[in-house]
């Protein structure tokens, strides 16, 4: 996979700017306090191996950028200095939207499309453990996410648990486009529903982890965590302020096992099929 140029980054940021609000464009990631319709009695657990039947297999064949729990270790006890922001921008929003398009995502439109690619299998969980906790306040058919998605969460809290001990917070995940519109009404800060530059968590790829709540040092290690795996063009980033989270959209590259085992499952089951019907 050809790995896009690295970030161009501002000087370590001063002891006071993880509380500034950053130029550019900021995804919102405020969950506001109103009822949705929840998924149907009886959706279907998702498999985490499973991917919507529309999606392109991705042509990359990387492991993610970080492996091992020494490694989220030995990056704690050697972060000297805090690592600058990574800060939104148009430029990010726009490659989000293209990335997405180009792994054949679509835009989710309301509860009952939500509901029906969880029943089969297209959004999985987010991967709640000891390691991850998920905002209480979401509805829970937006408590899901892309199979890539719950892999690199998974991955994430690992390490995260590693060198810190304890969880993170997974304050946002899948949304619809209805959900979004919504949103926009109530807060100016919102990313539009529809359009190049629409929100990516409309796709399910997109997750946000909050800051609130995470030492200095957490923060910073996140960011040096987070940027080689966005400069193998595995993930986007967006640190917001005004919200205090990581937007992160994760792409199929960072899992692309995923759409290999994909192809396997549906070819038992043709042979299975087959056979039923003495073809």
């Amino acid at each position: 996979m050809k790995s896009r140029p690295a970030r161009k980054l501002p000087p370590p940021a001063k002891p006071d700017e993880g509380t500034e609000t950053p130029a550019g464009v900021r995804f919102n990631t405020a969950e506001i306090n109103h009822s949705e319709a929840t998924a149907a009695n009886g959706v279907a657990t998702a498999a985490a191996a499973n991917t919507e039947t529309t999606e392109t297999p991705s042509s990359a064949a990387d492991e993610p950028a970080h492996s091992s729990a020494e490694e989220a270790v030995a990056l704690r006890q050697t972060l000297k200095t805090m690592p600058a922001p990574l800060r939104g921008s148009m430029e990010s929003l726009v490659r989000q939207n293209e990335k997405t398009e180009a792994d054949n995502l679509e835009r989710i439109v309301d509860d009952g499309d939500l509901n029906d690619r969880i029943a089969r299998g297209m959004l999985v969980p987010v991967p709640v453990s000891t390691a991850l906790t998920i905002n209480g306040r979401l509805p829970e058919n937006r408590r899901y996410c892309r199979p890539w998605t719950a892999k690199f969460l998974t991955d994430l809290g690992r390490a995260h648990t590693a060198a810190f001990h304890r969880p993170f917070e997974v304050s946002s995940a899948v949304r619809t486009v209805v959900y979004q519109k919504k949103l926009e009404r109530v807060n100016g800060n919102a990313t539009s529903a529809e359009g190049e530059i629409a929100s990516p968590h409309l796709t399910g790829a997109a997750i946000d982890i909050a800051k609130q709540g995470m030492s200095r040092q957490e923060i910073g290690w996140m960011r040096a965590w987070l940027l080689p795996m966005e400069e193998a063009g595995q993930i986007d980033v967006e640190e917001e302020f005004r919200q205090a989270c990581f937007h992160i959209t994760v792409y199929k590259s960072y899992a692309p096992d995923l759409s290999q085992l994909k192809k396997t499952v549906q070819a038992t089951a043709a042979e299975s099929s087959a056979d039923k019907s003495g073809l």
